[in-house]
């Protein structure tokens, strides 16, 4: 193999990141696919093609990166998140693959409705909300959070997704909302306890704290939107939480003692229980 080929600096990146990644060989192919400004089909059809030496100082830097734990997504500014492309930047969680269950769950149970208004909470890079607008294009999405960097990112996703008519605004929580009422209120919101071990394992060392951790026990902005959810749901209106994998029971806890109704919890693609969610039938006195 020659040692300037598209071939070859896959396998020098896949070797390169081995003992740092799980995905070694689709993150060397990833990197280069953005040096090169081509699709991965691209390198697998021309494995022979030559690699300048510019493309190859730069495909060097990009593993150095890696190598040292920086995301991939952080590193190409960009996640895909049901199958559309998101930008993302150090201002915003990473959208991951288990989010979608809180999406289908809302598509599931409510997609059947032609109208319907829902909120998004912490919005991020805008994931939840405009994947649902994907699908939902007469619903009436809203989607808040209280990073303006965040507010901006998730603008331009909306806009390079061409969902624009998605109302993305600065909100801390609820206090921006006025008193509108919604169908569906989401949320992914922080979760992760101050003291919690992963907070210096893995790719969540370079995401914002802000958007991580709570307090009480990472149950602190799920137990006050909780509360307040309440004045701004409408009657069957239903709330859902993405949350810990250990704290299912906890978030039931809360909810139910709210005066929430039929409060359950689904379980993610690793079969952790992620989602939980109710539903609003009667007001609480």
């Amino acid at each position: 193999m020659e040692n300037n080929t598209i071939a070859y600096w896959i396998a020098h990146g896949q070797e390169q990141l081995v003992s740092c990644s799980d995905s070694a060989k689709l993150d060397a192919q990833i990197l280069l696919c953005f040096v090169l400004d081509k699709e991965r089909s691209y390198l697998l059809t021309w494995p022979e093609k030559e690699v300048t030496e510019q493309s190859e100082q730069q495909y060097l830097a990009l593993l150095q990166r890696r190598i040292m734990g920086e995301p991939i997504a952080y590193i190409v500014g960009v996640q895909e998140f049901w199958s559309l492309p998101f930008r993302v930047s150090p201002a915003t969680l990473i959208p991951r693959p288990d989010t979608e269950v809180l999406v289908e769950l809302v598509l599931e149970h409510f997609g059947e409705l032609d109208t319907l208004h829902c909120l998004d909470l912490g919005t991020g890079t805008g994931a939840i909300a405009l994947a649902l607008a994907s699908e939902q294009p007469n619903w009436q999405i809203d989607a808040i959070d209280f990073s303006l960097d965040a507010v901006k990112l998730a603008k331009q996703n909306a806009q390079d997704l061409h969902l624009s008519h998605v109302n993305i605004f600065q909100s801390d929580w609820f206090n921006a909302v006025n008193e509108r009422k919604f169908d569906v209120i989401v949320s992914n919101p922080p979760y992760i306890d101050a003291l919690d071990k992963h907070l210096s394992q893995g790719d969540v060392r370079f995401e914002p704290e802000s958007a991580l951790v709570a307090d009480e026990q990472g149950l602190g902005d799920i137990k006050l939107i909780a509360q307040q959810a309440l004045k701004f749901l409408n009657t069957h209106g239903s709330l859902f939480f993405e949350h810990g994998f250990e704290q299912g029971q906890a978030v039931r806890n809360i909810l139910t003692a709210l005066g929430y109704d039929n409060v359950q919890t689904v379980r993610d693609f690793n079969g952790h229980e992620r989602i939980t969610w109710a539903s609003l039938y009667t007001r609480p006195t």
